[in-house]
């Protein structure tokens, strides 16, 4: 049986610059902040904050243009804050305080 592989990408080979993520498409990158933005904007609407991974700058990047998005979209300011070199922090005014709870997992 032949099957056609869409949206494949090669791999480079074995020991090649393995620490270096490739970037993502134009067409990843708006799904990625689509899913972002319904997950992460569904838990804030629901508890006011929310905590997600950042491992990389451009991790944080997304979260901001998330972020920003989300305060377009309800007309209210969604705060950001790089909590550590993993996590950021996105809530609304009233729930600064951080709260220990469980972060959402991707």
């Amino acid at each position: 049986m032949i099957r056609d592989l869409y949206n494949v990408r090669v791999r480079a080979a074995e020991g090649a610059d393995e620490g270096v993520a490739t970037p993502l498409t134009d067409e990843e990158e708006q799904r990625v902040r689509a899913v972002l933005f319904s997950e992460l904007g569904n838990t804030i609407a629901d508890q006011g904050w929310v905590r997600f991974p950042a491992y990389t700058l451009e991790d944080r990047r997304r979260l901001v243009a998330v972020a920003q998005r989300l305060s377009a979209h309800w007309g209210q300011q969604v705060f950001v804050e790089a909590e550590d070199h993993t996590r950021v922090r996105l809530w609304l005014t009233g729930h600064e305080s951080r709260a220990e709870s469980p972060a959402l997992r991707p």
